[in-house]
């Protein structure tokens, strides 16, 4: 049995085989800033970006007819519950005309393509709109505005299962808190199994590298009329803009350990800020769950730096016990994803 995998990024795509459970390879073509710039839109890269995965099969000497199903990173959709979606026609359409335009929608668009012409399955699995929010949590005090759920769920969902099968747990019995560190942060509670709560990581919680997570809204309403920015210029600001790279200049952690190292005050300052506000989403979403959290996952590339989970699990550990799952896991959580269906262990969903 042998599964495609299929992520694009915004500057790459990363593809895999699996076979047994196990990659066979596991590669990332990088597309140069000015390969894609001749594109005039996302929808118009599939086509290279489709001819580009074929090139790295026939190079791991992988030939189309071996495959038994397809799986891509799932884009932006409406608000779904976490599974694993066979593409349908409502799918492609939904991904194609999406009016937010990321690299991941691709995924689903050519694992499709792909599928159809071998005439096998394409699956989504897990894209970041899965919404299983309790009512309660939607309310965000100005009735205009609705809290949503856009978590890393493919991420999160990947380490639960991870931690679920080293314990012999179902899945389903799991009340754990997952924090996502990286570019941005999500930090979900899962009540038996499900993400009933997580900040947005583009709007709100804790500070990241790149983003200014929660702000006071007075101060956003002065800064967003004092006529230095445009419209795109505050989203870039708040998303791309903030955190770290406000604070520091930098978006590498890497980067920020070394100045602290240094001996830099500043910086181990506002990487114990950073640490201070995660620590404290935590404790927010241990409420949820009502004190009832067997664990506290941290997951995400900033979860390989020992001094900041030591940092956050200062104020936290008296929780839940720490677990540490560094590093993403999207390439093998696709993978997984499939076999879950094929094996019988998960129902495929359709999308409607």
């Amino acid at each position: 049995m042998k599964i495609l995998v299929i992520n694009p990024g915004s500057t790459s795509t990363k593809v895999a085989v699996f076979g047994d459970r196990e990659p066979i390879f596991i590669e990332s073509i990088h597309h140069p800033s000015g390969v894609l710039s001749q594109f005039s839109s996302l929808k118009e890269q599939k086509d290279f970006r489709k001819e580009k995965i074929i090139e790295v099969l026939k190079k791991h000497n992988i030939s189309l007819d071996q495959l038994e199903i397809v799986i891509g990173r799932g884009g932006i959709l409406k608000p779904i519950e976490a599974g694993t979606y066979r593409v349908n026609n409502r799918l492609m359409n939904d991904l194609i005309q999406s009016k937010v335009k990321h690299a991941s929608n691709l995924g689903g668009i050519i694992a499709y393509e792909i599928a159809t012409d071998l005439g096998i399955p394409a699956y989504i699995a897990d894209p970041v709109s899965v919404d299983e929010f309790e009512e309660i949590a939607r309310i965000s005090g100005l009735k205009e505005i609705n809290r949503i759920s856009l978590p890393h769920t493919l991420n999160i969902r990947a380490n639960a299962f991870q931690y679920a099968e080293e314990r012999s747990k179902r899945f389903e019995d799991l009340n754990i808190i997952v924090a996502h560190l990286g570019g941005g942060i999500s930090i979900a509670p899962l009540k038996n199994g499900k993400i009933v709560d997580v900040n947005n990581a583009n709007e709100g919680g804790p500070f990241s590298p790149e983003r200014t997570g929660s702000l006071p809204s007075i101060n956003v309403v002065k800064v967003s009329y004092s006529g230095k920015y445009d419209h795109n210029e505050l989203v870039r600001l708040f998303t791309k803009r903030g955190g770290l790279v406000s604070y520091l200049g930098v978006n590498n952690m890497l980067e920020v350990i070394e100045k602290i190292r240094t001996g830099d005050k500043y910086a181990k300052f506002i990487v114990d800020a950073m640490c201070y506000q995660i620590a404290k989403e935590i404790g927010a979403m241990a409420t949820v769950l009502r004190g009832n959290v067997e664990a506290i996952i941290f997951i995400g590339g900033l979860s390989y730096n020992k001094e900041l989970i030591a940092e956050v699990s200062k104020r936290v550990s008296w929780i839940a016990p720490i677990v540490v799952y560094p590093g993403d896991k999207e390439m093998r959580a696709l993978a997984m994803a499939a076999f879950r269906v094929l094996n019988g262990e998960e129902k495929e969903r359709e999308y409607i």
